[in-house]
């Protein structure tokens, strides 16, 4: 008789339905609301009628164009998986800027990016890009100056007579000719002969100077993935007791087109003090104080730079398999 009555009268399904209906309602109104957060943010474009580039804080905010403000998407990081929902929308409409603008980067515009824009617009003629390992490519003056290092060592001689060379200086300048590094060294032996005529060191110089393998450890860390240029620079890697890759170090004193340009024979191992004299008609390394390693570093930059483009072509058309 259950049976029957059960069959007869079916059970009510207008709760049923209704509680169904309510948590689809909730979840539209969730999917809306996340979709116009998304909007708002600028991590999507949609089409809900929000101005997906336009931030909560107006100090944020680009000047008016077009009647509509342009803005960044917010510095703050909490939701950077939406990065990848939607990145090419983000970026292709909130990234631009209008000119002379000051606000910062977006957040997902790279660190390098951003440094190298800015040195591209600030000093167009002394951008380069290095090679990462087998040298530098053909587009070699397209990227980074500070990638570009020119380095002098002055010596002082230990043990008897002198006969053995140890650091006592180094310099190192950027592509500009800015002061990177330039510091005493105080060697880990007894200055028997501190050499003043040529290295310009005096005892007073080494009092306070840093130990030879602290400095060691700051100026290699300077090196390390840098292309750099010296003047005979093997006397300089042999006193640090260093080796760096041949594909990433230029010689001045082992390129014949600075001779050809200095006038001198090709083959001829000429000194920094008579190519600086040649080529710009200016004397370095006069006086009785002695050499200057800054003075000597700017000055192998700047020799590198008049043979520049030629050489780097040279080297990229010999690292190209055949």
């Amino acid at each position: 008789m259950s049976d029957m009555r059960n069959f007869a009268c079916p059970p009510n399904n207008t709760a049923l339905i209704r509680s169904a209906k309510r948590k689809q309602k909730k979840k539209n109104n969730q999917f809306r609301k996340k979709m116009q957060y998304l909007e708002t943010k600028g991590y999507v474009k949609g089409k809900h009628g929000f101005n997906h580039c336009r931030s909560d804080n107006r100090h944020d905010q680009a000047p008016r164009q077009n009647g509509a403000y342009r803005s960044v998407p917010p510095s703050s990081t909490r939701k950077q998986s939406l990065f990848h929902v939607a990145s090419t929308s983000s970026a292709s409409h909130c990234s631009s800027r209008p000119s002379g603008s000051t606000h910062n980067q977006p957040p997902f515009s790279s660190s390098v990016n951003s440094k190298d824009s800015h040195e591209n617009q600030k000093e167009p003629v002394n951008t380069k890009l290095m090679g990462t390992g087998s040298g530098p490519g053909p587009s070699s003056s397209a990227g980074i100056p500070t990638k570009y290092l020119a380095i002098d060592c002055e010596m002082v001689g230990t043990g008897p007579k002198g006969a053995h060379s140890q650091l006592a200086r180094c310099s190192i300048v950027s592509y500009e000719g800015d002061v990177v590094y330039d510091k005493f060294i105080l060697p880990p032996v007894p200055v028997t002969d501190y050499r003043t005529r040529w290295s310009g060191i005096r005892r007073n110089d080494l009092n306070n100077a840093t130990p030879y393998l602290e400095a060691r450890k700051e100026i290699l860390r300077l090196l390390r993935g840098k292309v750099v240029i010296g003047h005979a620079i093997h006397n300089d890697y042999k006193v640090l007791d260093y080796s760096h890759p041949a594909a990433l170090t230029r010689d001045t004193s082992r390129i014949s087109l600075l001779n050809l340009k200095a006038g001198f024979a090709e083959n001829e191992c000429a000194s920094l003090k008579r190519l600086t004299k040649a080529i710009f008609s200016r004397d370095i390394q006069t006086g009785r104080k002695g050499h200057s390693s800054v003075e000597d570093a700017r000055a192998t930059m700047e020799l590198y730079k008049v043979v520049e483009v030629e050489w780097e072509r040279t080297l990229a058309s010999k690292s190209q398999p055949r």
